[in-house]
């Protein structure tokens, strides 16, 4: 596929950032760990009553979004650039199956918002026989504020696959967290999950995200350029969701 590369953010920054590791968790090239006292609040003792602690499945895709910009909705990479520009075919597809849901999308989000989520089509460092769509969505967000999980649960639910919710109240341990996971997660996952997400919210307000990845992750073995085929692995058959054109 000839893709010309097109330099335009229509959001004018990136559509979702990276998300510190909890200590133990296992650092990527740029990654780097919470600070201390985050961890803390996270996985053993909350500040005060205030606190809320919700912790989802980590899933291994590519990370995406869908905002709602002068009434049209636009698919996106999450560096922010449209996905019809990436590289990539699978942010095609991605870009097409937006385009044959944008009802669903133009329902639920406001002028302004975004959906951000995990596209789970192709095989990145963990395989998936999916039981739903290849959207998951994670995030709703208005320029880098989030809404609170309930807040998001509500508008979202109805409408799109949400990460499995492995707890929600209080602070707990990773250990905790990771064995209320099967050790295949609640995705569909033919590896081992990939880990967990923790995010803390505080006077009705999200504070925090962090997380934690198990060490013998492998990012992306999955990918042509490191499967051995050259070629993308694919979860699903796309055309089950796609009208491809």
């Amino acid at each position: 596929m000839d893709v010309k590369f097109n330099s335009t953010k229509p959001l004018g920054h990136k559509s979702y950032g990276s998300i510190p590791h909890l200590p133990g968790s296992r650092l990527g090239i740029g990654d780097h760990h919470c600070h201390v006292g985050q961890a803390k609040i996270a996985t053993e003792r909350v500040r005060d009553r205030h606190d809320i602690v919700i912790i989802q499945e980590k899933l291994d895709g590519s990370n995406v979004g869908v905002a709602k910009i002068n009434g049209e909705i636009i698919a996106l990479t999450r560096s922010g650039y449209l996905a019809t520009t990436s590289p990539y075919i699978q942010h095609h597809y991605f870009s097409m199956w937006v385009d044959q849901n944008r009802t669903r999308f133009d329902e639920v989000l406001k002028d302004g918002e975004r959906i951000c989520g995990e596209w789970l089509a192709q095989a990145h460092g963990t395989r998936y026989n999916l039981r739903h769509e290849p959207f998951v969505a994670f995030d709703l967000m208005s320029g880098n504020a989030r809404y609170i999980h309930k807040a998001f649960y509500d508008r979202i639910s109805g409408y799109f696959k949400l990460p499995h919710c492995v707890h929600y109240g209080g602070p707990l341990s990773v250990e905790q967290a990771i064995n209320r996971l099967d050790d295949f997660g609640m995705h569909g996952a033919l590896d081992p999950v990939e880990g967990v997400i923790y995010r803390v919210e505080h006077k009705g307000e999200v504070d925090f995200l962090t997380k934690y990845v198990r060490h013998d992750k492998q990012d992306g073995k999955y990918l042509p350029e490191q499967n051995g085929t050259g070629k993308p692995i694919w979860n699903v058959d796309v055309s089950q969701f796609i009208n491809i054109r």
